[in-house]
């Protein structure tokens, strides 16, 4: 049985986690909400793109003026996949999930019998898959480099991997990032983005499909995809990392929550442990000076 001195001492250290993880629950709820507010805003305009992109392309009756960014290569042997996850720890299962969905494209893609290379953005995605898939990684991003998630480095990073397909590295690749659902929902995501597809949000073909029909493109369509789809890709690329920033706090909030309210609770199990074992330190004593005063008293008779 843990002495006196062991509980309190134990009692003292939980207290002081408590305070740092209720320390941390209100700094991850205060940047929540401006990164809550950046993804949400950049949704309408990153889906509009999408459907922008989708309306040329299905406007374009010679599928072979398509450029091979958005139709694809013949051959479709090398897959590049974005892996974006956080620097830092202690957001519960938010890096564990998108992890184990790259696990899952990884296998997909290896029973097509194509070569895989992993692009990380984030520390944790590199330390999930280094053990298994260090061979496949080509580069790491690390944010902690990178403190301001702005638009430039969408930017920066959409070249590097333009760059790469220009260079003929892959044929086809995909980003995987976590959609904000809410504080409490983070659902582990994975859009393709090279070739360009619209895999969220697929236009009606209704009265929206006849009104397409009337768009005419300056100076043409196909001029106009080369430089829209670079673009289409860095405003993708940009949605990916602001919803990841949200759903990074919001897990960070949540684990943090759980945390304190179960180190609260385990400070009430130890306190009420330490108080037993004092109390019955406390009578072990007094039956002790009790029974040396009657040993002194039936002494003297």
């Amino acid at each position: 049985m843990a002495s006196l001195k062991d509980l309190r001492d134990r009692i003292d250290s939980v207290k002081s986690t408590k305070k740092i993880t209720s320390a941390m629950k209100l700094v991850a709820g205060a940047r929540l909400k401006r990164a809550q507010t950046a993804a949400e805003s950049s949704r309408p305009y990153a889906l509009r793109m999408q459907e922008v992109v989708d309306n040329i392309t299905d406007s374009i009756k010679n599928p072979e003026s398509f450029p091979d960014i958005v139709k694809g290569k013949e051959t479709d042997k090398v897959h590049l996949i974005v892996l974006m996850t956080s620097d830092r720890g202690l957001c519960g299962g938010f890096n564990s999930s998108l992890a184990k969905l790259a696990k899952k494209k990884i296998a997909e893609l290896s029973n097509l019998n194509k070569t895989i290379k992993i692009l990380c953005i984030g520390r944790k995605g590199h330390d999930q898959l280094k053990r298994d898939f260090l061979n496949l990684i080509i580069d790491t991003i690390f944010l902690s480099s990178h403190p301001k998630i702005d638009f430039e480095f969408a930017e920066r990073v959409s070249s590097k991997i333009i760059g790469m397909y220009e260079n003929g590295e892959f044929d086809s690749s995909s980003i995987i990032y976590s959609l904000f659902k809410s504080p409490l929902k983070q659902e582990a995501h994975v859009r393709q983005i090279i070739p360009a597809v619209n895999d969220e949000k697929k236009i009606e073909k209704s009265k929206d499909d006849n009104e397409r029909k009337l768009y005419d493109y300056e100076p043409d369509e196909k001029e106009v995809l080369e430089n829209l789809i670079p673009n289409n890709i860095s405003v993708q690329i940009y949605r990916g990392l602001l919803e990841n920033a949200a759903g990074e706090q919001g897990a960070r909030m949540t684990a943090m929550d759980s945390a304190t309210r179960n180190a609260g609770e385990l400070i009430d199990s130890l306190t009420l442990n330490y108080n037993r074992s004092r109390q019955a330190q406390i009578t072990k004593e007094l039956i002790e000076v009790i029974s040396g005063a009657e040993a002194v008293w039936h002494g003297k008779k």
